[in-house]
């Protein structure tokens, strides 16, 4: 198995949040948060009708996450389970994933709604929402998080996941 691999930030995302407790656990709980994507500039023409979609996919390096657990009890329930079944920063590789409306497109600046992401996070990549490709058809499970939906605007992180001083 291949153990390390590079990748490049494409650029930095800019948000309010300045600190990793108290931040939305989720852009659920940020719905109205704005914030933008400063790419590298070379990379502007590879923007090009990305302001046809409502909704982007962003991947981003959880920079400020160290170590991991092979369980953790994640904000939306008291019971330990296992880190692939959460969405905790904390991973082998710290790769976030987040959901956001895409507000404008001005040169090789991006504005977005709905940012859950500490201010100055490096972006890997930004990806198309689209509901013909992301939407899954049929029932759709959501395991232990069933029925936990509603709670996840009002929570916030605590220091269950900020690194040791």
């Amino acid at each position: 198995m291949e153990r390390s691999c590079t990748l490049t930030p494409i650029g930095v995302i800019r948000s309010p949040f300045t600190a990793l407790a108290g931040m939305p656990i989720q852009p659920g709980g940020a719905r109205e948060t704005l914030g933008r994507l400063e790419l590298d500039p070379a990379l502007a023409p590879a923007l090009a009708d990305l302001d046809g979609f409502s909704h982007i996919y962003l991947l981003y390096l959880f920079h400020a996450s160290k170590g991991y657990n092979l369980t953790v009890t994640p904000y939306l329930d008291d019971t330990p389970r296992g880190l692939f079944a959460t969405r905790a920063p904390k991973r082998p590789n710290p790769i976030g994933l987040s959901v956001v409306e895409l507000v404008a497109v001005e040169g090789s600046v991006v504005q977005v709604r709905g940012v859950d992401v500490l201010d100055g996070t490096p972006l890997l990549d930004i990806k198309p929402y689209a509901p013909a490709f992301d939407a899954p058809a049929g029932p759709v499970r959501s395991g232990w998080l069933e029925g936990r939906g509603g709670t996840v605007a009002a929570t916030r992180s605590d220091d269950r996941f900020v690194p040791p001083a």
